[in-house]
């Protein structure tokens, strides 16, 4: 969990890193210097706000670590803070040359150093980089002596961050803890903020290894289960219940525990361990046998965990427990499923 109630902002540098291909870099003389404390405030806010999820990243290269621009250029901030305005420069060439899809905005282009950031349980400087490519439109109304103006303005909406990374001094070794935002660009062919300019790598910690875990299962009930045994969809989801139902109650995650519980059946457990190894080599992720369990990850897991039986156009069941309480059959007139309920609402 990431808090910023005691952080302070010390540093502030603004550029503006436009498309490669038909727009300009242009960077800025100097450091911002801040006074009013109300709005050193709103950028805090400004910056942190769109930052809820524990999902952390850190930095990567594929042939060794220090071959990371940003990872370099985030090192010699934190290890001379007044270095801050020559490495944004850096940093903003950088996004500028990895700048060049169609479909990349030009916009502001912040480097800020915090102190005093909260995040799992320690305080840590941190560096931000963050960048605003939309534009929103606001009202300003001015007062006169006998009447009122109304004015058109185009600014940035401080509840809506398009681009931003916040890099805890913590972990350099392995790259740092990083938590990363995108919300414009999401198409595959566009995440050039997160592989290309940042080249972070999503972090092996418990929400990772949740994550994961849950993954797994929903791919193993929903596509290779199918394929090996007769399995109802009233069986594929209340395995998915079950599935959800067990990390919802544990703290902690054992395989075998999970696999005696909810696949229970001899024949389905050792098809759902083989499965791990076709999934790790499928996805490229480490599959852990122990581990704490992220609340967070579950919660965010379990909204695309739906246990719906879509019925021709017609009609959708919505399983959420007690597979007991659905019968299937077919009759002169076709298939059908027999639910039994205690109460009406």
């Amino acid at each position: 969990m990431i808090d910023h109630i005691n952080c302070s902002l010390e540093n502030v540098c603004a550029h503006w890193v436009g498309n490669k291909n038909d727009e300009l870099l242009i960077l800025a003389k100097k450091e911002i210097d801040i006074e009013d404390e109300m709005l050193r405030n709103t950028l805090i806010d400004y910056f942190f706000s769109s930052f809820k999820s524990e999902e952390y990243f850190n930095f990567y290269h594929d042939s060794d670590l220090r071959f990371n621009e940003v990872y370099n250029y985030v090192s010699d901030i934190f290890d001379n803070p007044s270095n801050i305005y020559d490495k944004s420069v850096f940093l903003a060439k950088h996004l500028y040359e990895k700048s060049i899809h169609p479909k990349v905005k030009g916009g502001e282009f912040y480097v800020v150093y915090l102190k005093d950031c909260f995040i799992n349980g320690k305080t840590a400087d941190c560096v931000g980089i963050f960048k605003s490519e939309n534009k929103d439109t606001f009202l300003k109304v001015r007062s006169t002596s006998d009447n009122f103006n109304v004015e058109l303005e185009r600014g940035i909406n401080i509840n809506k961050l398009d681009k931003g990374c916040l890099i805890f001094n913590i972990e350099k070794e392995n790259g740092y803890i990083v938590a990363v935002v995108d919300n414009t660009n999401k198409s595959s062919e566009a995440q050039y903020w997160i592989d290309e300019f940042l080249h972070v790598k999503q972090r092996q910690d418990e929400y990772y290894n949740t994550h994961n875990v849950l993954s797994m299962c929903k791919n193993f009930v929903t596509k290779q289960l199918p394929t090996e045994f007769e399995v109802s969809k009233a069986d594929q989801a209340d395995l998915l219940n079950k599935s959800v139902k067990f990390f919802k109650e544990k703290e902690s995650f054992d395989m075998n525990e999970f696999a005696n519980e909810v696949m229970t059946q001899p024949e389905v457990i050792e098809s759902f361990n083989n499965y791990k190894n076709e999934f790790e080599e499928g996805f490229g992720v480490e599959i852990m046998d122990n581990f704490n369990i992220s609340d967070s990850a579950v919660k965010k897991q379990a909204r695309v965990f739906k246990s719906v039986i879509k019925l021709d156009k017609n009609f959708h069941i919505y399983v959420h427990g007690n597979r007991q309480m659905i019968e299937q059959g077919e009759d002169d007139k076709g298939k059908f499923y027999k639910v039994y309920y205690n109460e009406e609402s």
